[in-house]
């Protein structure tokens, strides 16, 4: 039996259509290189020419049982990690109907008053004054600042992914497991980690008026849109970071540690920091001599026919458009000066949805305001670490009163050698 196959090969066996069975490739669920024979079988082969492309049999066989595996349990396994079916009990956040609800609130109006503070104290399930009122966090001010002096250079991720393990070290209350005692600590880390990531000082003021004091926001409706912001981006279900941080939480760990998961799942290109390709993506449309041209270079079909995805725009959860980035490019469009680069931020977007139908997501909107606000690079990520923290606190509060240990099984798909 041959070690390839060829692409008529591998689609009769997988049962698909070639432009499928390029897709797959481009999707990375199977791999292929380039013919090494001048030609391949007899009836029905394909010659090979520049384009030929063989394909490893044992890899598109595995494929193959995937796709033939008609138990439930198999079929649910494998949805349940890619958008598919829930996969926790949770009270905390519902996405239905093209809404967003913080404990059967509607987050939208929410973000129209409310501070962070009050939504994490809705999302914990607690009074705001502790939150409001929690004890500062026992790090003496000479060691935080000396600590930031060391990492000021770096990233608003990657200090704060050095600082939260450092700081946690010198809590000693970090282990307490009383609810009241978690209330407190995570009023604690809300605190830390912003300080962390605009590299200043531990301050009880809300986050909101901290982030546009360390910015340099002196308008009062653009700090009421970065209110906004920290609000819509507290918490959004079972996304990636946040089921980190539950499985995290249902070992034992405490809140400090499980935030340090949180954030390094958030800070990839796919996640959190998608705001950063949304930021690169705004400045080459910035310089684009024709912005649909420009985009037509950026969708054209690759070489196995698949059509990339811009960042930023097509929300799976919200088909009709992400809410989210609604109401901050509304509130944006409202608040920018006349010199800002907002009409680009209106075209860019306008442009999309002409040539993909795809509308603005909430990375979009975080990205555009750091535009047209001229806030320091990065200051989109830091919105939204800032703000989802509160969401993880709340996640971690729920699986700790559930109390059992998160561990899937994985569905062996390899050889199985000789088992007799």
């Amino acid at each position: 039996m041959s070690s390839y196959m060829t692409a008529a090969e591998a689609a009769a066996a997988l049962g698909i259509s070639r432009a499928t069975l390029y897709a797959y490739v481009s999707r990375g669920m199977l791999t292929s290189a380039p013919a090494a024979d001048a030609a391949h079988g007899a009836e029905g082969t394909e010659r090979a020419g520049p384009q030929a492309r063989r394909y490893a049999a044992a890899e598109v066989r595995r494929l193959a049982r995937r796709k033939a595996d008609g138990k439930r349990a198999g079929k649910v396994a494998q949805k349940v990690l890619d958008w598919g079916v829930p996969v926790l009990e949770s009270s905390i956040t519902l996405i239905a109907e093209g809404k967003l609800l913080y404990r059967g609130q509607d987050a939208i109006a929410l973000a129209r008053h409310a501070s962070l503070e009050e939504v994490a104290a809705l999302l914990w399930d607690c009074a705001p004054r502790r939150v409001l009122e929690a004890p500062a966090a026992p790090i003496a001010v000479a060691q935080w600042s000396a600590w930031l002096k060391l990492w000021s250079a770096h990233s608003p991720l990657e200090r704060a992914l050095v600082l939260l393990p450092a700081a946690a070290a010198q809590m000693p209350r970090i282990w307490a497991q009383g609810r009241d005692a978690q209330f407190d600590t995570g009023a604690q880390l809300m605190r830390l980690l912003a300080a962390a990531l605009v590299c200043a000082a531990p301050s009880g003021e809300p986050l909101h008026r901290q982030l546009a004091h360390a910015w340099g926001v002196r308008s009062r409706t653009q700090a009421e849109l970065l209110r906004a912001a920290l609000v819509l981006c507290a918490d959004h279900e079972l996304n990636a970071s946040t089921f980190t941080v539950r499985c995290i939480t249902s070992t034992g760990m405490h809140l400090f540690g499980a935030a340090a998961g949180g954030l390094a799942a958030l800070g990839g290109p796919r996640h959190g920091g998608e705001t950063t390709r949304v930021a690169a993506l705004f400045e080459e449309a910035a310089h684009a001599d024709d912005l649909h041209r420009y985009l037509a270079q950026r969708l054209a079909a690759d070489e196995f026919g698949a059509t990339p995805k811009l960042p930023g725009f097509g929300h799976p959860l919200y088909p009709d458009g992400d809410p989210r980035a609604r109401l901050l490019l509304d509130m944006l469009a409202q608040h920018a000066s006349a010199r800002s680069p907002m009409d680009e931020v209106d075209a860019l977007a306008h442009a999309v949805a002409e040539t993909t139908g795809a509308r603005p997501t909430l990375d979009y909107a975080l990205a555009a305001i750091e535009r047209v606000l001229a806030l320091p690079r990065g200051a989109a990520f830091t919105l939204f670490a800032a703000a989802r923290v509160t969401g993880w606190i709340a996640h971690a509060l729920e699986q700790n009163a559930d109390g059992r240990l998160i561990r899937p099984r994985a569905r062996y798909v390899g050889e199985f050698g000789d088992v007799s």
